[in-house]
This record gives C-alpha cells, sequence and structure tokens, in this order.
C-alpha cells in the first residue's frame, strides 16, 4: 500500500528552532534553504521558507531562527508560542549543550505551555570526537521517556551535507500526520480512538457484513484510499505478513479486525505514519479523529424559534441498529451492548451530562428502544450537530437533509394554532425544594426517594409519550432557579421552548409566592421577546397538605392569567394526574395557555378598538357607496323621462 501526499488542510508548517549558542542552529537552517555550507551565516537569519515541492507532502514550510541570549528572551518565547513544532539543537562535540536540553529548554517550553511536537537535532556530527561514540538510543530513550513531547531525534552535519534536509523532513512530519494521536509510544500499540476510527472504516469496507475482507474488500479499500489496486500476490503477500506475526487477523475469509489494526500499527513502527493518516483523512477525520466540520453541513434555521428534529428515514436507521446490537433480543441494550454499537464513534456520547441519566431504563439498568430514541432525540434538540455525526459514525450513509430536519417556527404554529413537531421542549422553572428534580424522575420511572441526593445544575430528562394521535416525545429541562436571570437576559431564550411549567410546593407559601414571581417574569420576558410561552402550573408535594392560601391564590392567578388551573401531584405517592399528558397537550396548542400579562391585554384592547373603528368606516364607507350609487339611478331614470 502507498502513501498519498499530505490530504489535510493545513497549508504551512511553522517551524521554530531554538537551543544553545553555538550549536548550529542558523547554519542548519542555511544549510537546507541553499543545500550548501556557509561557515560565515549571521547569528540570527531572518524567517525562511521552503517550497512546498521540496518534501513530499507538498506544504511548505517557514522557518523561524532564535536568539539565545537573554535580552531576546521575550521575542523567542512570543515565537515558540506561535509554532507549529519546535526543533531543539545541541552540539554532538559539546555534551553540555546536550545536558541543558533536559535541565532548561525542555522545562522552559512546558513552562510557558507550548504543547506541539518537539524534534531534538544533534548538530556538527562531523566534529564528535571519536572517543566517544555512543548509541544514539541509549542516550535518547530515558530523555523521550521523561518528555513525551519529543517525537523524533536525529543528528545531522550542515558542513558535511548529512542529514540536513531529513531534520525538517521529519519536523514537517510530526505536525502534518503527528503520531501521538495514533500511537501509544509507551505501551506500543494503537490509541483506543484510533481503534474505534478504524474500527469504522473497516465496518464500511465489509461490504457483506461477513467480519472480514475479503481479496476483493480489501482491493477495493486500497483504490479507494490510494487511486491504485494491489496485484493478487500482493493481497498473498499482506496477509502472509500478518498471519506469521498476528494468526487471529486472518481467517478464511480474509483480513479480520485484528488484522486490519494490526496493519496500520505495522505503518507506524515501520515510520510510514502518513499511510495510516491517508486512511484516517480519506474516511473525513480530521486532525482529532472526529469527523471534519465540512461534513458535518447541517439545514439552517432561519430563526431561533426553530429546532431540528431527527427524520423518519434517520429514526428507522436508528431502530435498525438498535435491534442489531440487541444480540439477546430482549428489547433493551445492555451496557455493553451500547457501548459496541457506539464504538465506531469517538467516544459514547451518552457516558457524561446532559445525556447520562437522561432516559428511562429498565430495573437492571438497560435502554429500552423508546428510552434510546428519546436519547438522540435529545441530542438532536440540543446539539444538532452531535447528533449528525454520530449518526453517520454509527452508520448512517445518508446526506445530513436526509437525517435531520428544520422545524416550522414557533410563532408560526401560534398564528395556525397547530404544531407539526414531534419533539417539544418544556422548561421547568421553579425554587428550590418545589421538586423540580422529583418531577423529572418521576417522568423517567425512577421512584421516589426522600434520601436522595438533589442534583445541581441544569437537567434533562426525556421520554416518549404514547398517544392516540401519534407519539411524541417530550423533553423536561429543569432550570436551576438561581440561573433564571442569566437565562432571561438572554432575548432569544424563550424562542426554544413548547411549553413552560412552573413548579410549587403545595405546603409552602413561600414556594408558590417565588413561583408565582418566576411566572410573571417568564411571562413578561415572553411578551417583550415576542417569543411568549404556553405556560402551566404544578402543584406538588400534594401528600404534605396545601397550603390555603397558594390553593385560593394560584387558582385565581391561573383565571386572571387565562391559563390552566395548577395540575397537583405528589411524587411520593405516585399520583400524577396525567400531569405529562397536560404539558403535551399544552404544547400542542400554541396558541393557548400564553399568560395574559397586562401589556398583553392592553395590547389585545388596542386591537379591538382598531378593528372596530376600522369596522365603523368601512360600514360607513359601505352606505356612501349605495347611497352614491342609488343617487345615480335616480339621476339617470329622471333624465330618461325628460
Amino acid at each position: 500500500m502507498s502513501a498519498l501526499m499530505y490530504t489535510g488542510k493545513r497549508t504551512g508548517v511553522r517551524v521554530v528552532v531554538a537551543g544553545e549558542r553555538g550549536t548550529g542552529k542558523s547554519t542548519l537552517i542555511a544549510a537546507v534553504a541553499t543545500d550548501a555550507f556557509d561557515p560565515a551565516v549571521p547569528p540570527v537569519l531572518p524567517a525562511t521558507r521552503l517550497a512546498a515541492d521540496m518534501f513530499p507532502d507538498h506544504v511548505p514550510l517557514t522557518i523561524i531562527d532564535t536568539s539565545s541570549s537573554l535580552e531576546n528572551c521575550s521575542k523567542r518565547n512570543e515565537e515558540l508560542n506561535r509554532a507549529d513544532v519546535v526543533v531543539l539543537t545541541y552540539a554532538c562535540d559539546q555534551p553540555m549543550t546536550l545536558t541543558r536540553l533536559t535541565t532548561y529548554w525542555l522545562l522552559e517550553l512546558r513552562h510557558l505551555e507550548v504543547k506541539v511536537p518537539v524534534i531534538l537535532v544533534g548538530c556538527k556530527l562531523d566534529l564528535r570526537n571519536p572517543q566517544e561514540q555512543m548509541s544514539m538510543e541509549q542516550v535518547m530513550a530515558p530523555i523521550m521517556h521523561q518528555f513525551r513531547e519529543i517525537q523524533t531525534c536525529i543528528e545531522c552535519s550542515a558542513s558535511a551535507q548529512v542529514q540536513v534536509p531529513e531534520v525538517f523532513h521529519y519536523a514537517s512530519k510530526a505536525v502534518l500526520h503527528p503520531t501521538t494521536p495514533l500511537f501509544d509510544q509507551e505501551t506500543q500499540s494503537l490509541q483506543p480512538r484510533c481503534i474505534r476510527a478504524l474500527k469504522r472504516i473497516f465496518t464500511l469496507c465489509d461490504c457483506d457484513m461477513d467480519g472480514a475482507l475479503n481479496d476483493e474488500e480489501l482491493n477495493k479499500f486500497q483504490v479507494e484510499c490510494f487511486n491504485a489496486p494491489l496485484q493478487p500476490g500482493e493481497i498473498v503477500g499482506v496477509k502472509r505478513v500478518v498471519h506469521e506475526r498476528k494468526p487471529e487477523g486472518v481467517n478464511d475469509i480474509g483480513l479480520t479486525p485484528e488484522g486490519f489494526y494490526y496493519l496500520h500499527t505495522l505503518f507506524i513502527e515501520r515510520e510510514r505514519i502518513e499511510t495510516t493518516w491517508s486512511v484516517l483523512r480519506k474516511f473525513g477525520y480530521d486532525d482529532g479523529l472526529k469527523l471534519r466540520e465540512d461534513l458535518l453541513v447541517l439545514p439552517s434555521k432561519r430563526s431561533p424559534d426553530q429546532s431540528m428534529e431527527l427524520t423518519s428515514e434517520a429514526i428507522e436507521h436508528l431502530k435498525g441498529i438498535f435491534r442489531i446490537n440487541d444480540r439477546d433480543n430482549d428489547g433493551a441494550l445492555q451496557p455493553h451492548e451500547l457501548d459496541n454499537l457506539f464504538s465506531t464513534a469517538p467516544e459514547n456520547p451518552w457516558s457524561e451530562a446532559p445525556y447520562e441519566d437522561a432516559a428511562e431504563t429498565t430495573a437492571s439498568g438497560n435502554l429500552p428502544l423508546n428510552a434510546f430514541l428519546s436519547e438522540w432525540a435529545l441530542m438532536t434538540l440540543i446539539d444538532p450537530k452531535q447528533s449528525l455525526a454520530n449518526l453517520i459514525y454509527v452508520g448512517f450513509n445518508g446526506s445530513p437533509a436526509s437525517a435531520i430536519h428544520v422545524t416550522r417556527r414557533r410563532a408560526v404554529d401560534r398564528k395556525k394554532q397547530k404544531t407539526e413537531r414531534n419533539v417539544f421542549n418544556c422548561f421547568v422553572f421553579g425554587p428550590k425544594n418545589a421538586g423540580k428534580s422529583a418531577l423529572l424522575n418521576s417522568f423517567i420511572g425512577r421512584p421516589f426517594s426522600k434520601s436522595e441526593t438533589i442534583p445541581t445544575g441544569e437537567r434533562y430528562a426525556v421520554n416518549v409519550i404514547n398517544q392516540i394521535g401519534g407519539n411524541k416525545t417530550l423533553v423536561l429541562r429543569e432550570i436551576p432557579e438561581d440561573e433564571v436571570k442569566t437565562h432571561l437576559s438572554d432575548k432569544t431564550f424563550l424562542a426554544a421552548c413548547d411549553v413552560a411549567v412552573f413548579v410549587h410546593s403545595s405546603s409552602s407559601e413561600h414556594s408558590w409566592k417565588r413561583s408565582r414571581e418566576l411566572l410573571v417574569e417568564v411571562a413578561k420576558q415572553g411578551e417583550e421577546s415576542g417569543y411568549g410561552v404556553p405556560c402551566l402550573l404544578i402543584a406538588a408535594k400534594d401528600d404534605l397538605g396545601a397550603y390555603p392560601m397558594a390553593v385560593r391564590d394560584s387558582v385565581a392567578i391561573s383565571h386572571e392569567l387565562g391559563i390552566e388551573a395548577p395540575v397537583r401531584v405528589s411524587m411520593k405517592l405516585s399520583t400524577m394526574n396525567d400531569v405529562f399528558y397536560k404539558i403535551i397537550n399544552v404544547a400542542e396548542h400554541p396558541h393557548l395557555s400564553i399568560p395574559e400579562t397586562e401589556a398583553r391585554r392592553n395590547r389585545k384592547k388596542y386591537l379591538q378598538v382598531v378593528n372596530q373603528s376600522l369596522l365603523c368606516v368601512s360600514v360607513g364607507a359601505a352606505i356612501a357607496v349605495v347611497g352614491l350609487a342609488a343617487y345615480r339611478a335616480y339621476a339617470a331614470r329622471r333624465n330618461a323621462s325628460g
């Protein structure tokens, strides 16, 4: 398999050369630029550009020379911080300069937080004392073990023109084809994320899905990546090499995943890492082993009150993937089955917040199909690009437009008095200890626990609501009380909300008053921003006994604002009063249950007056037209009789 030239996005590499005075920095740069040795170069050279055609990757290099003097320390540090790769020099005839690399220069790079590859270069190889010959591996191995940022060590001679271009070839290669993302030098094995990327590539190439690449599939892979077919003898040779070192890497069909991984390990060990990078980039990966941004082009939203949902095509694909990974056919994915499903993605996207613990699981902690689809709906709602990327990772090969679609504006939904959405975003407001978290727990089937630690910060819960007219997915987003003010300072915050619920404890006067204040604040923000949302009051902890004043007041407030009366629930007694169906019902009627603020009422009255005035004008105009027509008819008859 032959490697291609660099296919990434970089248009140049910036190499900064540093090291002790007199180690040959400037002479080295002059030698590679002119292909000759100049014993009288200036102390510090200006920026030197090497043309793209000097190296196999066809990417130009800019080499920055630096001074080691204290007075130029600030400028040198500035250049080091702008480097793509750092070349640190020592003189082969001055052992102290090598010691200084570990006692000063490498430590200084860490102090400056210069997190780029480092190439150690021994200059003046021709001047080394023959009596001090040592194995370079013996000298460098402990240094490279201590400083993992070192990619390569090489010795050269500008005077004898020995390995001068190779220095900068290795520097360029360290940037364009970095080792660290792919290979762990300490364990001499592929990095976990690299294996996951290669597994996805293997799966895509295994067209007959038999778990091995036969000769035809292997040759097709070769042509796709390197535009050159393999001869039959070469295919036999590849499989023989793999089988000798990794017997499980080849079976009767062809190359197994283990063999495919081993082949790339071999490329890297033989300093052909660019071959593996060519494969990865051909299949859309960037330097972080994630899909490139240009492959994740989403349909555009024209307004903040639009959202994104999965298409039926994407949902059907996910159902198929679910069935394939549900090995025991019990209708739910065990944790290891879910991990296997995402084994072709950089990581399991649901292993941390906000997705972890956001959906309902079985008693044994497994994820049913509805919960699986709910998690995808949540990810598409709050991070559509991540959703699209993971769809591609798990095998969806359609266009982005066939995976995700943009919903109609919520403002249009209100005007048309109906919605076409399948996923509803519900914001859950309320003071501390009102029962918000318990409401979310109940929604995803978790039993009430008085001793359970109340989570802090924003949290999501998502589930499917089964209805006769079609299932809907409801997302509950808990808004911490102390974050409401910050959120409402964003004028578009409510644009993403389909329904807002306000939870208060039935037994607490303070809880009700604070919940009412939050309702008024949100209603006011909705009126001012133009993103008014339907609202619903929830009286939680009904088992504790109601605070009488709160009951009367909440009913009166509901009537005054033109929204439904509070829904009384008790998570402890599992008396939920169909609250989640009621939330969906409010969301499905976006023109109703929008609080009637004073400003909204005044605007309505004004519009009524305007409409009445227009009606009067219209009636008057109509009477005038009729009168004029009657007069003209009368005049015509009189003229005719005359």
